[in-house]
């Protein structure tokens, strides 16, 4: 029989004689960057192929794999906590590495008992590690000898380690796990980091890459990276710009649910998009929404917006909301805190944004704004601190609880995203949204977990506005 440990406060061994040959017992867990720095630390073990990023996309894999001794910690997990559990002595394993543990897969931890000696008290179990996809990465054979007395003792709180790393990231991906991936075409992926992140996020089970570009040249990229592309479907058009104007084609004709750029100018791609004729308009503003994972604050961080609009009107502002609280929607936050930022948190006629926010927060009194709670104008401290909102006498159910931060501009969004990346240890995963799919841009400096969690975003969007009945995003929030 398989067993489970249904009461996490306390910790329970099973004995010798209470064990039957069958008996299983298993664990599940994803593989974080704070696993690998972790086990980094411990070990010492600082092999590049696991904590350098720029290394590990030139090395055989193409991206951050997990230190294999790491899945045979996990079985000694298993094995110490479940079964047999307490009071367990290991007495020797054989480990069988089949495939690479990459960033974000989510291991399947398994133990079996295969044999009992009943005179030394001694059990054979046969060890496995899956994948999602199923597939065995680790497997073997453990010998150890059983507990003969019942132990039950409370669970040892371990303290929390926290590193300044990508934990939020890893929620969404986490959040992920249970649409079924969404068809995306991949536009002009002619390069080995567009590549990659795409058949990398496959493999996630986050999408199912159309790849549409120069059939050759992403070839030629598959081979200089070593990437199997055999079961992605490949689409052939002459360059950068058809590759665009096809994979906009793909979407209305209702092949590709999201829409993902390669190696060409968001620029060229945004202008398939919005074309009124044959583009992906809807009735709403386009806008990028970034989900960042800022390490100094307890929640993710919506800003908005960085990328599409350079200096909003106030209903271009409105459709930056509602597009940030659609995004929040996806990610289960039903009630995000909206604040919209200024220099000060009076109204000042001087400063067109605070009239701005005080028009946006009437806009949400009269219901033509919905689905968050508005608050504006805010100072960044006041939006973002409880104890700076008290000392200006602030009393809002917004001020120091922001979840979404919309910038005045487009140039006091970036350089507020590009201080939390640099200062603050900050990253984020991106989305255009407004149009009729979501639009997921990369960059060639996104680390690897930065390119998965936006398809997740895509893919919880995507599957978000099914279950709304909102395919073209083009009602209110």
């Amino acid at each position: 029989m398989e067993r489970h440990q249904n009461d996490d406060r306390y910790i329970e061994n099973r004995t010798f004689d209470e064990i039957q040959v069958g008996d299983e017992a298993h664990l599940e867990k994803r593989l974080t960057l704070d696993d690998i720095k972790l086990f980094a630390i411990m070990s010492g073990d600082v092999n590049p192929s696991h904590v350098d990023d720029d290394f590990a996309r030139s090395s055989r894999f193409q991206e951050v794999i997990a230190h294999g001794m790491w899945g045979g910690a996990l079985i000694s997990t298993v094995l110490g906590t479940q079964l047999p559990g307490p009071g367990t002595l290991y007495l020797g394993q054989t480990l069988s590495f089949r495939a690479p543990v990459a960033l974000g897969d989510k291991l399947r931890v398994s133990v079996r008992v295969t044999a009992k000696d009943d005179v030394r008290s001694q059990l054979t179990l046969d060890c496995r590690c899956e994948n999602q996809r199923g597939k065995v990465v680790i497997e073997g054979e453990a010998r150890v000898l059983a507990p003969t007395e019942k132990i039950r003792r409370p669970r040892t709180v371990m303290p929390t380690v926290r590193l300044a790393e990508r934990g939020r990231l890893h929620e969404i991906l986490s959040a992920a796990d249970h649409p079924p991936a969404i068809p995306v075409a991949v536009v002009h992926p002619v390069d080995d980091v567009s590549l990659t992140g795409a058949v990398a996020a496959a493999h996630q089970g986050l999408i199912i890459p159309l790849l549409v570009g120069p059939e050759a040249k992403i070839r030629a990229a598959a081979d200089a990276a070593q990437l199997d592309i055999s079961e992605f479907e490949l689409i052939d058009v002459p360059h950068s710009h058809a590759a665009a104007e096809r994979a906009v084609a793909l979407v209305r004709e209702g092949r590709a649910e999201a829409l993902m750029k390669g190696a060409l100018h968001t620029d060229e791609l945004m202008h398939e998009v919005l074309k009124r004729d044959g583009g992906l308009r809807t009735e709403r503003s386009i806008s990028h929404v970034m989900a960042f994972d800022v390490p100094t604050y307890p929640r993710p961080l919506f800003i908005t917006d960085a990328a599409i609009n350079i200096s909003p009107s106030l209903d271009q502002k409105r459709d930056i909301i509602c597009n940030a609280i659609e995004l929040a929607h996806a990610l289960g936050n039903h009630d995000p805190k909206v604040a919209i930022l200024s220099a000060v948190e009076t109204i000042n006629p001087k400063i067109p944004s605070t009239l701005d926010a005080a028009a946006l927060c009437k806009m949400a009194d009269r219901g033509q704004i919905q689905g968050g709670t508005l608050d504006g104008p805010l100072a960044f401290d006041n939006a973002i601190s409880e104890s700076a909102a008290r000392t200006k006498g602030i009393d809002s159910p917004v001020a120091g609880r922001a979840d979404i931060l919309v910038a005045p501009d487009l140039e006091s969004a970036n350089m507020l995203m590009k201080q939390l990346t640099y200062l603050a240890d900050a990253t984020g995963a991106g989305l255009v949204l407004g149009a009729r799919v979501p639009i997921i841009l990369t960059s060639r400096a996104d680390e690897a977990i930065t390119r998965m969690a936006s398809c997740a975003l895509a893919l919880l969007v995507a599957d978000h506005q099914k279950l709304k009945g909102l395919p073209d995003s083009d009602q209110g929030a």
